[in-house]
């Protein structure tokens, strides 16, 4: 089983091939700012090239490298600032009249029943042991006793 997989590899001393590149790249650019600019702003440059280069190479923010902080700040900062859970469409409030011929409007249809949902009713009959009578079995009930009552009012 591998281990220590997230320790860098050191080639002199402390410092790491991270951290040399860094370094190394950072003396790339110092140079470059010697040869262009003059010398009171390139130990400016220099002083920004430094800070930057040592941030870089070493410094770590919560156990990860200061690049990663870096780059996780600014997504931070490019991300929204409030987080919706089910984004909708704003819709403008209905007034009195507009619901009236919305209601007007509407035409139920009644579904029909799938097999597939019969025999899901008829297990959870089953599985409740007669206690659960299922959908259709209240409409029959609610039939018989229409049935019933004009019976009772005919007599």
């Amino acid at each position: 089983m591998p281990q220590f997989i997230d320790v860098e590899s050191k080639i002199f001393g402390p410092i790491t091939t991270r951290q040399f590149l860094i370094i190394l790249s950072g003396l790339l650019v110092g140079f470059l700012a010697y040869k262009l600019s003059d010398f009171t702003l390139f130990l400016l440059e220099a002083f920004v090239i430094f800070v930057l280069i040592i941030a870089f190479a070493f410094a770590k923010v919560n156990g990860a490298p200061f690049h990663i902080f870096l780059l996780n700040y600014i997504v931070t900062l490019k991300s929204p600032k409030i987080r919706i859970w089910k984004r909708e469409p704003y819709q403008k409030p209905a007034t009195l009249a507009d619901k009236d011929k919305k209601i007007e409007s509407e035409i139920i249809v009644k579904k029909r029943t799938s097999p597939v949902s019969n025999l899901s009713e008829l297990s959870l009959i089953v599985d409740t042991g007669g206690a659960y009578r299922g959908e259709g079995a209240i409409e029959i009930d609610n039939n018989i006793n229409q049935v019933n009552e004009e019976q009772t009012s005919k007599k």
